[in-house]
């Protein structure tokens, strides 16, 4: 009969793999398809549940950049991921889903997403791959261990999903415990800690793409709304740190969209530092203030003079964006629009051109896409993904002090370490 804590007999494998995410599978499955006998051990109850529900249930699987300009999307260590990416690049991943047939489209700004607009057709095709190759997938095992014996890999200490405590040797071990973003998904630092015992620095780990939550008393007037084609401009310390173009959202959980998650990376940084942050939000682009000056006189020649102010700003912003402007303005809505002054007329312009939004604090790891910090990569060889520190230990993906701007860099992170670890060069 199993009792608890009795380890004396322990399974034999070529490689382990801990984390059953998107870096976990496809390094499982390339260790199987290249003569391994793999052991995968996800602490869920489901393999790949981040993927299941990244993209919003989409699935944005990867970017089909060219290599440099996708490598500028790389937030740090952008050379690292360099030979990862060299041995299964961005096309390396639209051919591998398609051949495992998943039907792909290429959307605006390049990102890839499956045909069928389901997360879960990418999450399965990864099982079917390991499946398919004879990997042994555990679910409900949590690792509590990576054995080591003279800085080499002996295998893990785990809990299998009856509470029971057992052991499997293997001289690989992969981890791809993920980060700690998105923790229902299993997602809780696992695998720093496992790193951290056995001598590995962790770099400070932080939210990233993540909502950046605001004080500005007009928030609660803009919530849910979804703003496209603007310019969004972080300022730290009032200086312009960088500008983005694209949509920003508006939500409970805090400013963000597209625009505003690229940016939440040095925001983050700036505010752990304690810095004065901002967005400038700019929802004329097209327009510079002269041209705009004389597009809002154009608009007014053309109204009556019993015709209100809320009349003007509905022939230039989005209709939820009405009433939060009058009253950033300090304009009643219902003023006529001949009783407006040219001082306020240039104000409106000031704010559509420069809607300034302070932020005072950052989501947490619960809506946040990625994180920001883990294993230090230069005690990761970049060639093979193997420690410098106990041979035979590989990491893949999140749990690396890796992260990208959103639009599929973080998941083809997350593929082209797996591929690679999962190749198991020496």
């Amino acid at each position: 009969m199993e009792e608890l804590h009795d380890i004396n007999t322990a399974s034999s494998y070529d490689v382990i793999v801990v984390g059953a995410g998107a870096a976990g599978l496809m390094a499982a499955g390339t260790a199987a398809k290249n003569g391994s006998r793999v052991l995968l051990l996800e602490k869920m109850e489901k393999p790949a549940r981040k993927v299941r529900i990244s993209g919003k249930g989409r699935c944005n699987l990867t970017n089909a950049k060219p290599a440099e300009e996708f490598a500028s999307n790389i937030r740090v260590n952008a050379d690292f991921i360099q030979p990862a990416f060299a041995e299964f690049n961005n096309r390396s991943t639209m051919r591998f889903f398609e051949r495992m047939g998943v039907k792909l489209v290429t959307e605006r700004g390049e990102r890839v997403f499956p045909e069928s607009g389901k997360a879960a057709d990418i999450a399965n095709a990864l099982e079917y791959y390991c499946r398919d190759y004879g990997v042994e997938i555990q679910c409900n095992c949590r690792v509590s261990e990576i054995m080591t014996v003279c800085d080499k890999v002996l295998g893990v200490r785990y809990y299998n999903k009856r509470g029971f405590e057992r052991k499997a040797e293997a001289p690989n071990v992969i981890i791809a415990t993920g980060g700690v973003s998105y923790p229902r998904t299993g997602s809780t630092g696992d695998g720093y800690a496992f790193a951290h015992a056995l001598g590995h620095s962790i770099v400070d780990i932080r939210p990233s793409l993540t909502p950046l939550v605001t004080s500005h008393p007009q928030y609660a007037y803009i919530d849910k709304v979804l703003l496209r084609n603007v310019n969004v401009t972080l300022c730290i310390d009032n200086e312009k740190v960088r500008e983005e173009f694209g949509e920003i959202a508006f939500s409970e959980r805090g400013i963000e969209g597209a625009t505003a998650l690229r940016l939440s990376r040095d925001a983050v940084d700036a505010l752990l530092e304690e810095h004065k942050v901002k967005l400038i939000i700019d929802l004329k682009p097209a327009l510079t203030e002269q041209m705009l000056h004389d597009r809002i006189h154009r608009e007014v020649a053309e109204m009556q003079p019993e015709d209100f102010f809320a009349e003007l700003l509905r022939r230039l912003v989005p209709k939820p964006l009405i009433v939060p402007i009058c009253k950033e303005l300090d304009i009643h809505s219902k003023i006529y629009i001949s009783k407006v002054s040219d001082k306020e007329f240039e104000r409106l312009i000031k704010v559509l051109k420069g809607w300034v939004f302070p932020i005072s604090d950052y989501a947490p790891f619960d809506y946040a896409v990625v994180t920001a910090g883990g294993v230090a990569c230069d005690e990761v060889n970049e060639f093979t993904m193997e420690s410098r520190k106990i041979k035979g230990l590989y990491f893949a993906g999140e749990v690396l002090d890796l992260d990208a701007n959103t639009g599929g860099y973080n998941l083809q992170t997350a593929f082209s370490t797996g591929h690679l670890a999962g190749l198991l060069k020496k």
